[in-house]
């Protein structure tokens, strides 16, 4: 399956996509556009866009892309770490950046990968290994008592 979204990723348009590998679609492609070519992509490579506005799998709220994807998939429902990492992803992404203790520092490394990274793909290859990072962190914290 096709997945397609706006070029110059940082924080959800690369979280999304480790998302979906791990959890949706392990074969996805991923094409990163302009702006303004997102919708038109999506309907020439019958891709599924996400986060851009007025589409299913976007910003509603305030919860953004990554929200909007787990809740599609149920996964949500099955995956409690996904629930964790959801919210470190929504206060990086969106102006709620006090959602989590981890969300800041989110933001700060996705933009430094994204300066580092020759592309989009790369920069994507590159910070997948933050989101297993955060999810194992995740799946850690919630084994621990209250």
């Amino acid at each position: 399956m096709k997945w397609v979204t706006r070029e110059h990723a940082k924080v959800d348009r690369i979280a999304c996509p480790w998302l979906i590998k791990n959890f949706v679609d392990k074969d996805a492609e991923f094409l990163f556009v302009p702006a303004d070519s997102v919708m038109q992509t999506a309907k020439e490579k019958n891709a599924t866009p996400y986060d851009v506005s007025n589409v299913e799998l976007g910003h509603h709220g305030e919860e953004c892309s990554f929200d909007a994807i787990v809740k599609k998939y149920g996964l949500d429902k099955k995956d409690k770490a996904l629930v964790e990492v959801a919210k470190i992803v929504r206060g990086a992404d969106t102006p709620n950046r006090s959602l989590t203790p981890q969300s800041e520092g989110l933001l700060a490394i996705a933009y430094g990968f994204s300066m580092n990274a020759k592309d989009d793909h790369d920069n994507m290859s590159k910070q997948f290994y933050v989101y297993d990072a955060l999810y194992s962190f995740c799946k850690w914290k919630l084994k621990q008592p209250n």
